[in-house]
């Protein structure tokens, strides 16, 4: 290092190296909001203003699940012990919207008690790095992955399953987990069949892929819905929107548009509301 000019060169090459580099991450602030968005690509959480959120007044047919959900969530803003929760069942149900119902019901009794934060599917993996995060917080994280699945060769769920109940840190006590999926056990039925077929223990092959759903406390399934209740969701958007149109000719469109869209849903019917609405040339506020 006794040579100017190659010390030069190391230090070109040192500052070059600096600006290539991307500069550190702000430090979050966890009390800039209610709700976050996990992007992992640069360990950032952005805060969220305004939830696109459903009333819980609004959505019908899942009282049941409803009420263990929200009992469980105001157990874990009061400090207490609390599961973690997943939402299964059929499409358009109201998984995801509960979940985030449930969020400001209890926010609303409680101001602040807890920040929901929103993790992508894709982004599982980093989730060691958002627990990091959180954990030394003195607020309380309700993490939510909506539409939680896995397919055939995708070893990310194991990352997962060590995170909330095998790892040496395992879960944070101020952080739970509600995630949704379409499948009961996170998996396609035939990726089982397949296991079964060619394992040489069929049975710990199974075992270790259904294992992860075990680490969810609460099972809350969602059924399809009968057509009373569907024309209750109707009813309650069109009341709370003040949709001034006869209740016959409501329920005829509803059944007309549940037809063409080959289900009836809570998604359904908002889709039909949305529908009715710009059609009266109502905004839905």
């Amino acid at each position: 290092m006794n040579d100017p000019d190659l010390r030069q060169l190391f230090l070109r090459i040192a500052e070059a190296l600096d600006r290539l580099a991307p500069p550190p991450p702000p430090a979050a602030d966890l009390d800039a909001a209610d709700a976050f968005v996990w992007h992992a690509e640069d360990c950032r959480l952005e805060p969220v203003g305004d939830v696109h959120r459903v009333e819980l007044g609004l959505l019908r047919g899942i009282d049941r699940v409803r009420d263990i959900l929200i009992d469980n969530t105001r157990r874990f803003a009061a400090g207490l012990p609390a599961n973690n929760a997943l939402l299964w069942g059929a499409r358009g149900t109201g998984k995801s919207s509960l979940v985030k119902a449930v969020h400001a019901a209890v926010n609303e009794a409680r101001p602040h008690a807890i920040a929901l934060v929103e993790i992508h599917r894709e982004d599982i993996p980093s989730l060691p790095q958002l627990l990091s995060i959180l954990r030394g917080s003195s607020r309380r994280f309700l993490l939510f992955c909506d539409d939680l699945s896995f397919e055939q060769h995708d070893a990310s769920f194991k990352s997962l399953k060590a995170v909330l109940e095998g790892g040496i840190e395992g879960r944070p006590a101020n952080v739970v987990l509600y995630a949704t999926s379409n499948r009961r056990h996170l998996m396609p039925r035939d990726m089982a069949d397949n296991e079964r077929s060619t394992a040489v223990n069929p049975a710990e092959a199974v075992e270790e892929q259904v294992s992860l759903s075990d680490r969810f406390g609460l099972w809350l399934g969602f059924h399809n819905i009968d057509q009373s209740t569907y024309h209750a969701i109707v009813r309650g958007y069109v009341e709370r929107y003040q949709l001034e149109l006869p209740a016959r000719q409501i329920e005829t469109e509803a059944n007309e548009w549940a037809i063409t869209r080959g289900s009836r849903s809570g998604r359904v019917a908002w889709q039909y509301v949305q529908d009715l609405a710009g059609r009266l040339g109502k905004k839905l506020e």
